[in-house]
C-alpha cells in the first residue's frame, strides 16, 4: 500500500504554494495531488516520494499532515478499463471513499489511487486486484 498525506489548510491565496514550496525545498517529489475544499478550509491529499521526510518538513513549517494508507493501481489506457476494476471492487463489497489520479511513468497506463476506510477491506481490495491481474503501485514505484 501507498501512504497518502492529508494536509489541512486554510482556504486562502498562497497556502497551496506554501505547501508545495516546503516540499520542493525538502527535495520531495509530488506524484499525485487532490484538493477538496469548503468555504473556510481545504484538504490537500498528496502521494509523495518520501512520506516521512514530507511530514517532518510540513510539521516544521506549521502544517498539519496526517498519513493514511491508500491502494493504488494502474489500468491500461483503453475504454472501460476503470469500470472493470471499480466494478470488481464493488461486486466484492468494497466501498471506495474517494479516488484520484496518480502521475505515471508509462504513458500507456493511468495510475489510480483509491481510499478505502476499512483497513481489512483495503487489504482485501489489494488481494482481489492482484488476483485479477491488476498491477498494484508500490512505494518503490513512485520513489
Amino acid at each position: 500500500m501507498l501512504k497518502q498525506l492529508s494536509v489541512f489548510v486554510e482556504n486562502k491565496a498562497g497556502r497551496l504554494c506554501a505547501i508545495v514550496e516546503v516540499l520542493n525545498e525538502a527535495g520531495i517529489n509530488i506524484r499525485a495531488m487532490n484538493i477538496a475544499d469548503t468555504v473556510d478550509y481545504g484538504i490537500i491529499r498528496l502521494i509523495v516520494s518520501d512520506t516521512e521526510k514530507a511530514v517532518a518538513a510540513l510539521s516544521g513549517n506549521n502544517f498539519t499532515a496526517n498519513v493514511f494508507d491508500v491502494t493504488a493501481f494502474t489500468i491500461p489506457d483503453r475504454f472501460g478499463a476503470l469500470y472493470e476494476v471499480i466494478k470488481l471492487l464493488g461486486d466484492s463489497g468494497i466501498n471506495i471513499e474517494y479516488s484520484y489520479s496518480l502521475m505515471g511513468k508509462n504513458h500507456s497506463e493511468a495510475g489510480i489511487v483509491v481510499y478505502i476506510e476499512d483497513a481489512e477491506k483495503a487489504t482485501e481490495a489489494g488481494e482481489i486486484l492482484k488476483k485479477a491481474g491488476v498491477n498494484l503501485i508500490t512505494p518503490e514505484d513512485i520513489a
